[in-house]
């Protein structure tokens, strides 16, 4: 897995998405609701773990290239081990990434709501810009949510 460089810009382009990010969000909750057999932080970032059923596998590589494609400061794998289906995802190393890779590892406990996921983000101490490109900053002590 090549793991981004740390000046990657830490950003979310929906821009050329065939989805949105609710629509996005929306389609995780039903992989793990469907496929999730469990999750683990690993040396380089994160694993989810689904079930080798047929259509997941296509599924998994699917979505983690329409992530890829819009948040290139993530890095991923999408391998079969051991009867399963494994995602591995890492990220550039930067404190703003790796805030997003823990939102990201909390997914399947998520709601899907994109505005609790940018208060969750918040609650981080990032926030989205309003530009086209999404992209994600440090809040400043001084600066409101």
């Amino acid at each position: 897995m090549d793991i981004p460089p740390p000046d990657t810009p830490i950003a979310c382009d929906l821009t050329d998405a065939p989805d949105t990010g609710p629509e996005r969000l929306a389609e995780y909750r039903q992989l793990f609701a469907v496929a999730l057999l469990g999750r683990e932080r690993t040396r380089d970032g994160v694993r989810f773990r689904f079930r080798a059923d047929p259509g997941i596998e296509p599924w998994v590589r699917d979505l983690a290239a329409r992530e890829k494609a819009c948040c290139a400061f993530f890095a991923f794998a999408v391998t079969r081990v051991d009867g399963e289906v494994v995602w591995d995802a890492a990220v550039s190393d930067s404190e703003a990434a790796r805030e997003i890779l823990e939102e990201f590892y909390a997914l399947p406990d998520t709601d899907g709501d994109l505005d609790a996921f940018h208060d969750r983000l918040a609650d981080r101490g990032l926030r989205f810009s309003a530009d086209p490109t999404g992209t994600i900053r440090r809040l400043r002590p001084a600066e409101p949510a």
